[in-house]
C-alpha cells in the first residue's frame, strides 16, 4: 500500500487546487459554469482561500457566497451541480493526499458546499 503525503502548506493546497479546476472544466455538468473565469485571477484566490480555511492564514480577503449568489442569477445552479462539485472536490484531494489535513479540508469542502446550497438554492 502507498502512503499519500497529507495537504501539508501551500504548494500542496496549489497542486490541489489546480488538478480540481482542470477536472471541473472537463466536467460537462459544471464546465459552463467556470466558461468565463479568469483563471490567472481565480486559482491564485481559490489557493488563498483554502489556505486561509485550512491553515488559518488570514492571506484570503472574499465573499465566496456573494460571488456564487451572483453567479446563481446569471447561470441558476442545481442541488445536483453542488453535489457533483463537492464529488471531485473529495475525489481529488483523495487522489493526492491523505491524513489529518487532507479529512479536515474535505470535511471543511463539504460543509462550505452544503450551507452554499441552502443559502443559495433556498434562501435560507
Amino acid at each position: 500500500m502507498t502512503t499519500k503525503p497529507d495537504i501539508e502548506g501551500r504548494d500542496d493546497i496549489e497542486k490541489l487546487v489546480v488538478q480540481f479546476y482542470a477536472r471541473v472544466r472537463e466536467y460537462p455538468q459544471l464546465a459552463s459554469f467556470f466558461a468565463h473565469v479568469d483563471w490567472e485571477h481565480h486559482i491564485p484566490m481559490m489557493v488563498r482561500f483554502w489556505e486561509n480555511t485550512l491553515f488559518h492564514t488570514g492571506n484570503y480577503e472574499g465573499n465566496p457566497m456573494q460571488a456564487h449568489a451572483k453567479l446563481h442569477q446569471a447561470m441558476p445552479m442545481r442541488a445536483d451541480d453542488f453535489q457533483v462539485w463537492k464529488s471531485l472536490f473529495i475525489e481529488t484531494v483523495d487522489t493526492l493526499f491523505q491524513g489529518e489535513h487532507s479529512e479536515h479540508i474535505k470535511s471543511r469542502a463539504i460543509s462550505i458546499a452544503t450551507i452554499m446550497q441552502m443559502k443559495i438554492l433556498h434562501g435560507s
